[in-house]
């Protein structure tokens, strides 16, 4: 037991924290936290600090003291100052909590998943006794309101009434949060457990739901009540007194200045886009120009504030469609990783309410209905990574159609009206309709997506599992030497006989070329300083570009090559481009590089497979101008034939072939029309439902 630990304080701080201290004074009451870190207390006396574990508000107490007393060279009232511990040696999941712990100093680590708002709470109550006129102070500790019992002036010593004083009782600010395991800590089959932590004052309303967190403070129980009385079972709940943030949003990341030299140093290499691409997924061979394009997804654009109030989006847009076995998950899942607010969820298992946003009953507050944040709003200035998007319904994927391009989500329900955002890159995956791409069939119809929301992706990569005998040898050879890479960093630990450098050596296939810690520095360095504008030589080619597509369109009777989201979608590559480059302007070399990336993407889905040329219809619309043309045909040879009675199929498509239609076409489009219910046929005959 220490005995003086008031004079234990003084002199830790003194002798560490002097400086840190002097800086609270003078920004008092604007700053009112003292952070302390465990490990400089451990150094400085290992008894005390042990002490501070087990009896935490004692020795919390007497650092409050500590402050009071100390000399300062400035004239300073710090008595609504605070000393927060950050730094313990040890973070708790919410399921290893014991009896054991409470009333100990533990951290508690885990996803923020709600939070109140902050309010008010009563620290000290001003009573007035209404027969004597004596005001006195009643302190509130605890989860219950304590109100006075008899008069404490010994001249009165009557039981009231007594008259509530608000003007002269003192509040501080209280916020309530919950806090979830993080899902990347959980078995197979578990539950995510949660935790209700109160913060007080200065820490309360600093973090959000999606944060993820560590909370330092005393571990506290209340009793359960139920409808027979009290229950020999009590609740937990935590007494937040530090706050110690695990991930940031880019912007937020701490950049030192050995980093920012180390950074600047990255980007004057030649090859730093092909070092940025080889650093992503570095285990899943090849798919170089996916790897260039979710680079400048993990960078971006920035999004721009026009004088009329609009507002366009930054954010790239990438959706990945492709075989099975082909790495689409592990590249999802690499990137939400490697964002610092990244989410991963599987399109199967999500609905529209888990992505966007759903009411709910406040358990910690008065119940009112509240709104809880989905996946897209988690991630937001992250990474949202949807896989399987084909396996959504249509109902739940229509619901991601406000958050992709105003990138924010509006919720009316059970009489709450609330916008929330959702500045989140959005990277999805999915699968052909018939489960593997038809190498004889066109490929845009083969993608199960609306076109409504297939429009709204930047890129679309169509990736195809084709046999290639020099690739899939190198495949073989990667995947083979990750794995005895893998093995052997397993075995290390029971075999002695395998070095650290056999283990280097195994892994340099699958080492990524910039660490993921400096790589995530360098992304939330490049979005928090470089803001590039384009040079007049980029915005010709551009535009040069664009209307040279369009151009392909004038004629009535070819399709509309590109829109003009195409166009927007180029800008946005081209200010990311510059970004991980880190520089100010957009150049010729930056136009050149996603016109590239733009164009394979267009080449491979936005063709029409008859022509061969561009056609903006076949992703907005869902089918080619040539499709829609000889749709109109087949339709109009079914009223001037058919009349009322109708016409056989075979008739229409004979006629159709003598107009230079071939017959597989017409019957692919009569098919199509009868799925659609513009066509029926009764008694073997072909008719137009007449409001077709």
């Amino acid at each position: 037991m220490i005995s003086d630990a008031v004079g234990k304080w003084e002199e830790f701080i003194r002798s560490r924290y002097w400086d840190d201290l002097l800086e609270l004074a003078e920004s008092y009451p604007a700053s009112r936290s003292l952070c302390l870190s465990f490990p400089d207390l451990d150094r400085y006396d290992p008894e005390f600090a042990d002490e501070l574990l087990e009896n935490p508000d004692r020795i919390l107490e007497a650092a409050h003291i500590a402050l009071l007393e100390m000399d300062l060279p400035l004239e300073a009232d710090l008595s609504g100052s605070h000393v927060r511990i950050v730094g313990l040696p040890r973070h708790y999941k919410t399921r290893e909590l014991r009896s054991d712990h409470l009333g100990k100093l533990i951290g508690i680590e885990g996803q923020v998943r709600t939070a109140t708002e902050v309010r008010p709470k009563i620290v000290s109550a001003a009573y007035e006794c209404q027969r004597c006129g004596h005001t006195f102070l009643v302190d509130q500790s605890g989860t219950k309101y304590s109100e006075p019992y008899e008069c404490p002036n010994d001249a009165c010593d009557r039981r009231g009434p007594f008259r509530f004083l608000l003007d002269r009782s003192r509040f501080v600010d209280a916020q309530k949060v919950r806090i979830q395991e993080s899902p990347e800590d959980l078995r197979g089959g578990e539950q995510p457990q949660t935790l209700d932590v109160e913060l007080e004052d200065d820490i309360a309303g600093k973090i959000f739901p999606g944060d993820r967190v560590v909370i330092n403070g005393m571990l506290r129980s209340y009793q359960r009540t139920t409808q027979t009385g009290k229950s020999t079972y009590f609740d937990l709940f935590l007494d937040g007194r530090a706050v110690e943030m695990t991930e940031q949003e880019f912007e937020e990341i701490d950049i030192s200045p050995e980093d920012e030299k180390l950074i600047l140093q990255l980007s004057q290499d030649p090859d730093i886009y092909g070092k940025i691409t080889r650093s992503i997924a570095p285990s899943i061979y090849g798919y170089q120009d996916v790897k260039e394009a979710l680079a400048l997804q993990l960078v971006s654009g920035f999004p721009k504030r026009l004088p009329d109030g609009a507002r366009i989006r930054g954010d790239i847009h990438i959706l990945l469609v492709g075989d099975p076995g082909i790495a689409k998950s592990q590249l999802l899942r690499y990137m939400a990783k490697l964002s610092p607010r990244g989410i991963y969820t599987s399109g199967k298992s999500s609905t529209s309410a888990g992505l966007t946003a759903t009411a709910v009953k406040d358990e910690l507050g008065d119940g009112r209905w509240t709104i809880e944040a989905g996946a897209l709003v988690l991630a937001d200035k992250g990474i949202a990574a949807v896989d399987e998007m084909d396996k959504m319904t249509t109902e739940d994927r229509s619901a991601l159609h406000e958050a992709m391009e105003q990138q924010t989500i509006s919720v009316a329900k059970a009489g709450v009206m609330a916008t929330l955002k959702s500045r989140c890159a959005l990277l999805a995956a999915a699968n052909p309709k018939m489960g593997r791409f038809d190498k004889y069939e066109p490929v845009a119809p083969q993608i199960n997506l609306t076109p409504a929301l297939m429009s709204r992706f930047d890129l679309i990569f169509v990736l195809t599992d084709d046999p290639d005998t020099a690739r899939d040898s190198n495949i073989a050879g990667h995947i083979l030497q990750s794995n005895y890479a893998g093995e052997l960093s397993t075995q290390k630990a029971f075999n002695p006989d395998i070095t650290q450098e056999q283990i280097d050596q195994a892994m340099v296939v699958i080492k990524p070329e910039i660490e993921p810690e400096l790589l995530r520095k360098y992304v939330a360095y490049a979005r928090k300083k470089v803001f590039p504008t384009l040079t007049e030589e980029a915005m010709e080619r551009f535009k040069s570009y664009y209307i040279g597509l369009r151009n392909q369109g004038q004629d009535s009777n070819k399709p509309v090559p590109v829109t003009a989201r195409q166009l927007e979608a180029l800008i946005r590559l081209g200010e990311a481009s510059a970004r991980l480059r880190l520089k100010d302007r957009v150049t010729h070399e930056d136009t050149e590089r996603v016109i590239r990336i733009l164009e394979s993407c267009l080449k491979k889905v936005g063709v029409d497979p008859e022509t061969g040329q561009l056609d903006a219809d076949v992703i907005a619309i869902g089918m080619s101008k040539t499709t829609r043309d000889k749709t109109k045909i087949i339709k109009e040879l079914i009223r001037e034939m058919g009349g009322k009675e109708g016409v056989s199929e075979e008739a229409v498509i004979s006629r159709a072939e003598a107009d230079g239609m071939e017959p597989s076409r017409a019957e692919e489009i009569i098919t199509r029309l009868r799925q659609g219910g513009e066509i029926y046929i009764n008694r073997g005959l072909l008719r137009l439902v007449r409001d077709s």
